[in-house]
């Protein structure tokens, strides 16, 4: 007998998160797309921004969702392909591909434009010989001016990448993160009364989303 589709629990989910019907394709995957996904991910942590920039690409709440939905697809799919090609297909061609090493390792870091965030760019740190992906997160654009990072009242959302702040008060030290796409620095920076504080950064993407500070150090 005849099996209807939509009674078919076990029918087969694209690359790009969807799911054949017989009917027209789903829409490509698109760069607007892949912003929402990194919106989405730091709406937990400042739903004040995400819904600005949200807006600035035109996108509805059910888009932003959406978007993050048929992304996990395309990662948890069995026949996702490979990180780096899923860039690629996404984003098109880097703007730049830079040789870069690592302590023992030689890598490349592959680096696109994004318009949410025209002085940072998407960076994805691939071995020299490909396919695989070490790190992805956004960082400053060659050739931007760094923002100026000198007291805790500096470090407001999305005012710098990881790297920055690990620099501006070093020594940093790295924290875990709660999710794969998230990372934590503890550091110690002055106020604007020039007292010392403690202070956890907590970075999605690699852009500050949020602080916690101590109170002055006796």
């Amino acid at each position: 007998m005849h099996r209807s589709p939509l009674h078919d629990t076990h029918r087969p989910v694209r690359d790009d998160g969807s799911v054949p019907t017989g009917r027209r394709p789903a829409a490509p995957f698109t760069p607007r797309d892949f912003q929402l996904v990194l919106l989405r991910r730091m709406a937990d942590f400042n739903p004040g921004p995400v819904e600005d920039a949200r807006r600035e690409l035109g996108a509805s709440p059910a888009d932003l969702r959406e978007a993050n939905r048929r992304w996990q697809a395309m990662v948890r799919s069995p026949r996702s392909r490979p990180a780096l090609s899923r860039y690629r297909s996404v984003l098109g061609e880097p703007e730049s591909r830079t040789p870069r090493r690592i302590g023992d390792l030689d890598c490349e870091a592959w680096q696109w434009p994004l318009p949410l965030w025209p002085d940072l760019r998407f960076e994805v740190l691939t071995p020299a010989a490909g396919g695989a992906v070490w790190n992805e997160w956004l960082v400053r654009a060659p050739g931007a001016a760094p923002p100026p990072l000198r007291t805790v009242e500096d470090l407001t959302p999305w005012s710098c990448t990881v790297d920055e702040a690990a620099r501006a008060f070093a020594p940093a030290r790295p924290l875990e993160g709660t999710a794969p796409t998230r990372w934590g620095l503890a550091l110690t920076a002055p106020d604007a009364r020039d007292e010392l504080r403690d202070v956890v950064a907590e970075f999605t993407w690699g852009l500050l989303q949020r602080t916690a500070v101590s109170e002055p150090r006796r």
